[in-house]
C-alpha cells in the first residue's frame, strides 16, 4: 500500500512539473522587442498580419522578403508597387483607428512621432514604434524588424545598402569632391542638414553640405542663408523647382546661375527622403546628378 502511495505521489509530482512547464511556456512570449519609445513589446509569435504606418518601415518589411504579411499601409506607402493594392488606413499622424482595429492585425508598425500608439495599445493591439533618422538607425531598424520577422540574415540588407552608397561615392569624378551642395527636402524651405541620413549620404559622397550639424537634421532656413552660402549645386524636388526662379536673390547663386540644379521627380524624391532600403538608390541619384551637371558645366565644380 505504501509503495502504491509513493508511486502515486511521484506520478502526481511529474504531472505537476509538466503542467507548470507548459503554463510557463504559454506565459513567456516568443520574443520581446524594445522599440524606439523604450517600450518592451511582447510578441507570442512572429506576426503574420502587419499594418505599417510609415513608408520606410513598409519598404523594409518588403525588402526583408515579407511583403505578404502586410495587410494595410498608410496613404504614403507606395513602394514597392505591390503595396499600392493594399487598403490604406490614413496617415502616420492621422490613422483611421477603427479601420486598423477592424483588420485585426497582430502588429502595427508606426513612427515614434505618431501620437496614436497608446490608443491602439489600449484597444488591445501590439504596437512597435521605430523611426530611423540616421544611417545607424536604418541598420538598427533593419535588424530589429529582421528579428520580428524571423529573417535569418537581415544584416545582408544593410550590407547591400552600405555597399551601394560606397559604390556611388566611388563613381564620382575628382572634380565633384568638395563641392558645396544644398539639398531641399520640401518648400519652406526645409533642408537636409549634416546630421540627417541625407546629410550623412552627402558626406559619404565627399561633398560639402552648406547646412552644418549645428542647425539640426532638417531645419527650416531663411532663404537668405542659402543665398549667402552660395552652393555650387542645388538638389530639389519637382514641386519646388517652379518657385526657384522667384525667390529673392537666388538668381545670384552660382548653382542657379550656372544651371547646376538637380531636379528630382516625385518617385525619385521619395527614394531620396525615406531612410530605408532605397538609400543606395538615393546615393546613385545624387552621384549621377553631380556627375552629369558637372560635365554640363564643363567639368568644373
Amino acid at each position: 500500500m505504501a509503495k502504491q502511495m509513493m508511486k502515486a505521489r511521484r506520478a502526481a509530482t511529474r504531472f505537476l512539473a509538466v503542467l507548470v512547464g507548459a503554463l510557463w511556456t504559454l506565459a513567456v512570449p516568443a520574443m520581446q522587442i524594445t522599440d524606439d519609445r523604450g517600450e518592451k513589446v511582447d510578441l507570442p509569435r512572429s506576426p503574420q498580419r502587419i499594418v505599417s504606418l510609415l513608408p520606410s518601415l513598409t519598404e523594409t518589411v518588403c525588402e526583408l522578403g515579407h511583403c505578404e504579411r502586410l495587410i494595410a499601409v498608410d496613404r504614403y506607402s507606395d513602394f514597392p508597387a505591390s503595396v499600392q493594392k493594399l487598403p490604406q488606413v490614413g496617415g502616420g499622424l492621422d490613422p483611421n483607428i477603427e479601420a486598423i482595429v477592424a483588420l485585426k492585425p497582430d502588429l502595427v508598425l508606426m513612427a515614434t512621432s505618431s501620437r496614436v500608439g497608446e490608443r491602439l495599445e489600449a484597444l488591445g493591439l501590439k504596437v512597435l514604434a521605430m523611426e530611423p533618422k540616421t544611417h545607424a538607425d536604418v541598420q538598427r531598424v533593419i535588424l530589429k524588424l529582421g528579428q520580428v520577422l524571423e529573417v535569418q540574415d537581415a544584416q545582408r540588407v544593410w550590407r547591400a545598402i552600405d555597399a551601394g552608397v560606397s559604390a556611388a561615392a566611388q563613381s564620382l569624378p575628382a572634380s565633384a569632391r568638395g563641392v558645396k551642395v544644398y539639398f531641399e527636402v520640401n518648400p519652406g524651405p526645409y533642408a537636409a542638414g549634416e546630421q540627417s541620413f541625407i546629410g550623412e549620404t552627402l558626406t559619404r559622397l565627399g561633398v560639402k553640405n552648406i547646412v552644418g550639424a549645428k542647425l539640426g537634421a532638417f531645419p527650416k532656413l531663411n532663404p537668405e542663408f542659402i543665398v549667402r552660402a552660395d552652393p555650387d549645386f542645388i538638389m530639389i524636388g519637382q514641386r519646388s523647382v517652379q518657385e526657384l526662379q522667384t525667390r529673392p536673390g537666388w538668381q545670384s547663386i552660382r548653382a542657379v546661375r550656372e544651371r547646376q540644379v538637380c531636379v528630382f521627380s516625385a518617385d525619385q524624391a521619395n527614394a531620396l527622403v525615406r531612410p530605408g532600403p532605397r538609400m543606395a538608390e538615393a546615393a546613385r541619384l545624387m552621384a549621377k546628378c553631380l556627375t552629369e551637371r558637372g560635365m554640363a558645366a564643363g567639368g568644373k565644380p
